[in-house]
């Protein structure tokens, strides 16, 4: 019966073989075309479905001082995240969850029910590895870690103005940290892993692309004045009851900052509690009135013009000087009716100041302090860093022209008051400010003559060892010059001056022998034994050097006869200076 129907119908069968043939040929076009044509179509689907980038985190270059010493070190910590749709199916679980994570259990659940839909949120951010590794000992359903860096700052509050600090992502917020952030910013690797559609881990392939660390950055302060610095500008704020206070060491040679604190500070490891006024850096940020420390720059503008010579003689006498309706006063009693030019700085005599600035004329002394960098960007880039404001006027009228010489009228920084002061103590050369570590001094620029430069340095070591000079602000075993400075402070929303609201100041270098460090001090508005810079920032100043010049193993240059060492400051001396700034 079969062998008819095939004899009867021969198409039906040859068709039945035409159409297996081409359902043959069909298949296997269509695996040629899925495993030759579409190939790479297909796997990139495929992979697009299973295979996974995870970044791989890379190590943020470390903050050092000068000598090595980690200012900002980046250590590993876990960061733990969920697929708060798969921890939906673990309810049970969550008590235990929040109980590992230190969390509270309402609330855990809360958020995890009003993120329901979410398939990544974080969970806790910065644990140490091992805190990380327990919880994810739980194995609970949708909880993952991740493996981040956490900045640590070893040296705390002391160099938070300077260094400053990351934020959770690892990117400067303050300090060196935003100044330099691409520098110290590494580059993230990238591995390639195989995740199943619930984004569990597969299989780790392979590193696609390493990461790059970031470069190491050594400052230019030295922790050790650091410390010494900080201490010694804390206990002052204590002591004298004051709101704040700045303090800057620098190397008159190579213009690095070798210290630089501020008062008060905080805990960049701990920044739960932080006040923004912590966070100012006073010496970069805070602008003022340089007061007397401005007579420095003054005279040596006069020395400068050759009209002038340290032994001429200006009249003083009644310590009162009229100029219409403005009255410049000397704080103090001088010595005399009639004061030479190192007696002007000795007795810091506003009078006598002014007089000789009407001689030379305030465009003299603007031009000598626009050289030194008074009222100029310091091309420190510091975040936030303010230039102040040094004034210029078409017509110079007397009053300007006094205000200026004894510094009111304008507004420096303490780095600005720092590099100023250094060009004096480095014999008229400016070399540029640097907050990086340089291995030898970058070329100086003559901006005061030489012998204007150590006549002034001659000036400024009697203005402290002079018997009616600024005692406090001696030196054991060395000679040192420098300059008080009282100022006072403006009133905020109006015009004029703050009732008994004074910044205290001392500026000056040493050793004399071969000048090498230049100090600022501001104490901003001591409150209990007085405010004149003599009292209350000179001492400080006497300490700080003290310790810088040991620190640094600087031959002493002033060692007194055996049966003079114990000595203490003449009894005259004691009585006649009132601290006076």
């Amino acid at each position: 019966m079969m062998k008819l129907e095939g004899a009867l119908y021969p198409w039906r069968f040859r068709l039945m073989l035409g159409l297996l043939a081409l359902m043959v040929g069909a298949i296997a076009w269509r695996i040629i075309d899925l495993q030759v044509v579409d190939r790479d179509f297909l796997i990139g689907e495929g992979n697009a479905r299973s295979l996974r980038h995870i970044p791989i985190p890379a190590h943020r270059g470390l903050i050092t001082d000068r000598n090595g010493e980690p200012l900002a070190v980046s250590t590993p910590v876990t960061t733990l995240w969920a697929n708060a749709k798969e921890l939906q199916v673990a309810k049970d679980r969550w008590p235990a969850l929040a109980g590992a994570l230190g969390q509270d259990p309402k609330a855990l659940t809360e958020r995890l029910e009003a993120q329901a839909n979410k398939e990544f949120i974080y969970l806790v951010r910065g644990l140490t590895p091992e805190q990380g590794q327990q919880v994810l000992d739980l194995k609970v359903p949708g909880v993952y870690g991740i493996e981040e860096f956490r900045r640590f700052y070893p040296a705390g509050e002391t160099t938070a103005h300077m260094v400053g600090f990351t934020d959770i992502d690892d990117h400067g917020r303050e300090g060196v940290e935003l100044a330099y952030d691409e520098w110290l910013a590494g580059v993230p690797g990238k591995r390639q892993v195989i995740k199943d559609r619930r984004g569990r881990l597969i299989k780790d392939v392979q590193v696609t692309k390493n990461a790059k660390a970031g470069k190491p950055l050594a400052l230019s302060i030295d922790l050790r004045l650091q410390y010494l610095a900080n201490r010694e500008l804390r206990n002052a704020i204590i002591e004298n009851g004051a709101k704040a206070g700045s303090l800057v060491i620098m190397d008159v040679k190579t213009g690095e900052i070798l210290a630089m604190v501020n008062q008060p500070t905080y805990n960049p490891n701990n920044r739960r509690n932080l006040q923004p006024a912590m966070m100012r850096n006073r010496a970069m940020i805070d602008v003022f009135e340089p007061g007397s420390t401005m007579k420095a720059i003054s005279m040596s503008a006069a020395l400068e013009t050759g009209r002038w010579k340290p032994s001429d003689k200006v009249e003083v006498y009644p310590g009162t000087l009229q100029l219409g309706k403005y009255t410049i006063r000397d704080v103090s009693r001088t010595e005399g009716p009639v004061l030479d030019l190192t007696g002007i700085l000795i007795n810091s005599s506003n009078v006598g100041m002014s007089k000789v600035a009407f001689d030379i004329g305030g465009e003299t002394i603007y031009h000598l302090a626009q050289k030194i960098g008074l009222g100029q960007p310091t091309g420190l880039d510091f975040p936030g860093e303010r230039v102040g404001n040094l004034p210029n006027y078409r017509d110079w009228k007397k009053a300007e022209t006094a205000t200026l010489s004894y510094g009111y009228g304008l507004s420096v920084t303490a780095i600005q008051l720092a590099h100023a002061f250094s060009v004096l103590a480095n014999n008229g050369r400016m070399v540029p400010l640097s907050l990086i570590h340089v291995d030898e001094a970058p070329k100086a620029t003559q901006v005061i003559p030489e012998n204007v430069a150590k006549t002034m340095q001659g000036m400024l070591q009697q203005v402290i060892e002079a018997p009616r000079g600024v005692f406090r602000a001696q030196v054991p075993a060395y000679h040192v010059a420098g300059k008080s400075g009282t100022a006072r402070k403006t009133s905020v929303g109006t015009k004029g001056y703050a009732e008994n609201s004074y910044r205290s100041l001392f500026a000056g270098f040493g050793p004399m022998s071969d000048p090498r460090y230049a100090i600022v001090v501001v104490i901003d508005e001591p409150s209990k034994a007085g405010y004149f810079g003599g009292l209350v920032s000179a001492p400080v100043f006497s300490k700080v050097m003290s310790g810088t010049l040991r620190l640094m193993n600087i031959t002493p240059d002033n060692l007194p006869p055996t049966q003079q060492a114990n000595a203490g400051p003449p009894a005259a001396a004691v009585k006649a200076n009132g601290g006076r700034g």
